[in-house]
C-alpha cells in the first residue's frame, strides 16, 4: 500500500516513510492511495478471530512493505501483553448502551492501544538501523503518558513530551514526570494543548530542524495510530453480531482522531451505521458536523481535559475526503483556516459528513450530573470524557445498538468524580507509587525558539 499527503497526492510514501515523518513535509496528514474493502464473507471470516489475530488481519494490509506478518505477529502479542485484560478491551452494559471499556494498558487510557504498538514498531525499525530517533509529541493529557511508557528504557530513541502547564489532570501529569528513564523528556509550556500543538507541528514544519534531529511524531495525526484504533471498531462489532440492529459508536473526542479510526473502519467494509462526534464546551468539531461552522473560539478549561481543544487536527482527513480527494482544494481550505481560523463547510459536503457523522456538546455541568447519575443508578464509575460520550446518546436520540467508548479510567480524573460523588476513586495498586514519586520536568515559555533549544540541548 502507498500513501499520499491531503495537500499533495502526486508524490507516494511507503508505510516506513508515513509512519517516521507522522507528518508530511508539506504540513499535509497521511492517507492511503487507494483503500482495500472487505468483502461480506471476509469480514464473516473475521468474527471468531480474538483481538490480537484480528488486529495481524486489520493492519497487515497496511505495513507490509515495512514488516512481515510473522514479526508484526510477535510485534503484536508483545505489545498487548501488558494489557489487564486478555482480549485487551472490555464490553459492559449501563442501562440501554454498551460501554466499550478502552483504558486497560499500562497507563488506563485508550492511547494505550495504539501507542504500545507504535513503541515496538519503532523498536523493530531501530533494530535494523544504525540510527537514533527524536519523538517529540504534544499532549493534552493522555497521549504523552501512554507515548513514555511505550518508549521508555528503549534503546537509540529519545522522547521530549510537551504539555499545558497546569492544565493537565495531577495522575495524568505524574504519569508522565515520574518516570525516571533517561531517555524520557518532560515539557510544561506556558499555554494550552493548542499551543503545545503547534509548537511540534512548526518543528515538523522546519525541515532543517527536524533532519537534524531525526524527529518524529506519535501524535494522533500519526497514520499508525489511525489503523491501531481501527481495530476495536471490528472487535467490537463482531462482540456485538447484531445483524438485525444498526450499530452506533459514540466516540469522545477533541482531535479527530479515536473517531477518524471509526470512520477509516466503515470505509473499509464494517457496516456502522452513525458515528457521534462527543465534544465539551470546546465544540469545533460539534459545530463543523452540526452547522458547517469550523471555526475555532478561545479555549475554555474544563473537567474534561483531554478535550480542551480548538484545532482539530485529523478533521484535516475528512476535509479531503468530502472534496473528493482533491489535494488543491483542500491545500486551499488549510491555508484559509490557518490565515482566518474558520471554515465554512460547502452544504453538498457537509450532507456527505452527516451520513456518516452525528455530534453533540455536553457542559462541565451536565458532566457531574452523568457522572452521578450512572453512579447512584449502576454504581458504575466514568470519568468525564466516557461521561461526555454517554450524554451524547441522550441528546442526538439515535435508535440501534448504541456503544460508548471509555476512553480512560476515572482515577485519573479524580477531582471531577469526587464532586460530582464524593468517592475518591483510587489509583490501582500497581499504580499508587506515583503519588510519592519525585516529578521531573522542565517550565518552558511558549516560544519555538526555547523549545528547539531546549531539545538541541539534550539529544
Amino acid at each position: 500500500m502507498r500513501y499520499v499527503s491531503t495537500r499533495n497526492n502526486n508524490k507516494d510514501y511507503s508505510f516506513k516513510e508515513v509512519f517516521l515523518k507522522g507528518l508530511a513535509d508539506d504540513g499535509g496528514l497521511f492517507i492511503p492511495k487507494s483503500l482495500f474493502k472487505f468483502s461480506d464473507k471476509e469480514l464473516n471470516s473475521l468474527k471468531e478471530l480474538n483481538y490480537q489475530d484480528l488486529a495481524k488481519e486489520i493492519i497487515q494490509p497496511f505495513v507490509k512493505d515495512f514488516i512481515n506478518q510473522s514479526d508484526l505477529s510477535q510485534i503484536i502479542n508483545k505489545s498487548y501483553s501488558a494489557f489487564r485484560k486478555k482480549n485487551v478491551i472490555d464490553l459492559i452494559q449501563i442501562g440501554d448502551r454498551k460501554i466499550l471499556e478502552l483504558f486497560h494498558g499500562p497507563t488506563l487510557a485508550f492511547k494505550d492501544v495504539a501507542m504500545q504498538l507504535l513503541g515496538n514498531f519503532y523498536e523493530y525499525y531501530l533494530e535494523s538501523e544504525n540510527k537514533k530517533i527524536n519523538i517529540v509529541v504534544a499532549t493534552s493529557g493522555d497521549t504523552g503518558a501512554a507515548a513514555i511508557e511505550a518508549i521508555k528504557g528503549k534503546k537509540n530513541i529519545n522522547i521530549f513530551v510537551l504539555h499545558p502547564q497546569d492544565r493537565v489532570s495531577s495522575v495524568q501529569r505524574k504519569l508522565m514526570t515520574t518516570v525516571k528513564e533517561k531517555n524520557v523528556f518532560n515539557l510544561a509550556i506556558k499555554g494550552n494543548f493548542d499551543d503545545c500543538q503547534n509548537l511540534v507541528k512548526s518543528m515538523f514544519a522546519d525541515q532543517d530542524f527536524s533532519n537534524s534531529i531525526n524527529m518524529s511524531g506519535v501524535n494522533s495525526i500519526n497514520w499508525a495510530r489511525i489503523i491501531a484504533q481501527a481495530v476495536y471498531y471490528f472487535y467490537t462489532y463482531f462482540l456485538l453480531d447484531s445483524k438485525d440492529q444498526n450499530i452506533n459508536f459514540s466516540v469522545p473526542t477533541g482531535n479527530f482522531g479515536d473517531v477518524y479510526a471509526g470512520y477509516l473502519a466503515k470505509k473499509m467494509g464494517l457496516p456502522i451505521n452513525k458515528l457521534i462526534v462527543a465534544t465539551n464546551e470546546n465544540d469545533i468539531l460539534h459545530r463543523a458536523i452540526s452547522k458547517g461552522s469550523y471555526e475555532a473560539h478561545k479555549v475554555s478549561e474544563t473537567n474534561s481535559p483531554s478535550m480542551d481543544i480548538q484545532i482539530a487536527s485529523n478533521f484535516e482527513r475528512l476535509i479531503y475526503d468530502i472534496n473528493e480527494s482533491n489535494d488543491l482544494i483542500t491545500n486551499k481550505i488549510m491555508k484559509g483556516i490557518k490565515e482566518t481560523g474558520q471554515y465554512q463547510i460547502g452544504k453538498s459536503e457537509l450532507n456527505k459528513i452527516k451520513l456518516n457523522f452525528l455530534s453533540s456538546s455536553i457542559n462541565q455541568e451536565e458532566v457531574l450530573k452523568i457522572i452521578k447519575n450512572v453512579y447512584d443508578n449502576y454504581k458504575i464509575m466514568l470519568d468525564p470524557h466516557t461521561a461526555i460520550g454517554y450524554g451524547a446518546f441522550e441528546k442526538v436520540n439515535i435508535d440501534g445498538v448504541n456503544v460508548v467508548l471509555a476512553t480512560a479510567h476515572p482515577c485519573k480524573f479524580p477531582k471531577a468524580i469526587l464532586e460530582a460523588t464524593g468517592v475518591n476513586e483510587e489509583l490501582p495498586e500497581e499504580l499508587k507509587f506515583i503519588l510519592d514519586e519525585q516529578e521531573n520536568y522542565d517550565i518552558i515559555e511558549n516560544n519555538l525558539y526555547k523549545v528547539k533549544q531546549h531539545i538541541k540541548e539534550r539529544i
